[in-house]
């Protein structure tokens, strides 16, 4: 568990586990909560719905379906999500056929996803034979298959995405699959947002990207396909950027371009940010400097546990002097890492006093006369980082 730190010389006022730090969120539904969960810990939030929920409340084939299914039951109907389940009795309840669909859910097997699945049923009324707590539909298609599935007539309430393997497998055991089309993932009307959140990635401007459903990472990888930059938001995910999933389910999409993602062990928003509060300050390494703490977080830094906010370009001069900590970084491979700073390298001074400015300590950093500029590391500890 991270321990929250205190400000120096008496200060009482903790600095929040995720202050500093800048979170992406890909959801469309419960957006909110999650900001409010991440902001609340300290966090900055940019907020990018992938995709959009389009119900299907006056589809006709979800019309279809749900008659074909009240005149000839099924034998087993896996309900996938809870909002999907909810939306498929409020459009029968519309048509008139809310009771009479609830009478024959009563009749077959039930299965449910997960446990919200379950909740949403139960809520209606109705009782479910079996849910396997890892959310997983992998896990309910290996129940059915062990089970045996040949002749049977199985209903799956589609939530959203083609479900392309887990159907072909049920239709490849012999069984008849009806599927319950109740709404569609749909990319989202304002793209801005979402191409914002992608040049932050590559920029490496964010520390970690959040997804709470597998269709938000595919739409997110298939936009940047789109814009040309695929393989720069890969590489982002893959070495800077943390990708946090809310399980593994959601995290399909990335991991078969080889994304490595942080999932916590109970599939939850809650869960989920609280992976966050652990792993983000655990990649951040201490550096003792001019007998202070140092602690470089996103875009802010925290000097003996009191959190100072850095203007961007003081934050690239201090990631660079970071990565070589102690050493002399001259000038002139400082202003590269300036952007828009042109070959000026007065730009590189103009930055270096607001840096040092920020920092409230100018002994943080060392002027090198005619070299450059070096982290003022403490020399007990200079031998542990090596140099360049």
């Amino acid at each position: 568990m991270h321990r929250e730190q205190t400000g120096a010389a008496g200060d009482e006022t903790p600095v929040a586990p995720l202050a500093g730090f800048t979170v992406g969120v890909t959801a469309a539904r419960r957006a909110d909560e999650l900001g409010a969960l991440l902001r609340r810990r300290g966090a900055e939030v940019m907020h990018a719905p992938a995709l959009r929920i389009v119900p299907l409340a006056d589809d006709s084939e979800l019309l279809a379906a749900t008659k074909q299914l009240i005149d000839s039951a099924p034998d087993v109907v896996v309900a996938t999500t809870a909002i999907g389940f909810r939306g498929w009795v409020e459009a029968a309840d519309g048509w008139g056929l809310g009771d009479a669909l609830l009478d024959r859910l009563r009749e077959v097997r039930l299965l449910a996803r997960g446990p919200k699945v379950r909740g949403a049923i139960r809520a209606a009324g109705l009782t479910e034979e079996w849910y396997p707590a890892s959310e997983s539909m992998a896990e309910v298609l290996e129940r059915l298959l062990e089970e045996g599935v040949e002749g049977h007539r199985i209903a799956v309430q589609l939530h959203g995405e083609p479900l392309p393997g887990f159907v072909e497998s049920l239709r490849a055991g012999g069984a008849e699959v009806v599927g319950v089309p109740v709404y569609r993932w749909m990319p989202p009307e304002d793209i801005g947002p979402v191409d914002r959140l992608l040049d932050a990635t590559v920029a490496r401007s964010l520390d970690a990207v959040t997804f709470t459903s597998a269709p938000a990472a595919a739409s997110l990888l298939d936009r940047a396909e789109r814009r040309g930059m695929r393989e720069e938001l890969l590489d982002a995910l893959r070495h800077d950027v943390l990708p946090a999933c809310v399980g593994p389910v959601t995290a399909l999409p990335l991991e078969a371009h080889d994304i490595p993602t942080s999932q916590p062990e109970r599939f939850r928003l809650g869960p989920l940010v609280q992976l966050l509060t652990a792993e983000l300050p655990g990649r951040v390494r201490p550096l003792p400097v001019a007998g202070r703490r140092l602690e470089i977080r996103g875009h802010a830094v925290v000097v003996d546990g009191e959190l100072r906010t850095v203007p961007p370009a003081g934050m690239a001069l201090l990631r660079a002097l970071a990565r070589r900590p102690g050493w002399v970084v001259a000038r002139s491979e400082l202003l590269r890492t300036l952007p828009g700073a042109g070959r000026d390298e007065h730009a590189v001074e103009t930055a270096m006093a607001r840096l040092r400015a920020a920092l409230g300590s100018p002994k943080l950093i060392q002027t090198v006369v005619k070299r450059g500029y070096r982290l003022a590391l403490d020399p007990s500890v200079d031998t542990k980082y090596g140099g360049g």
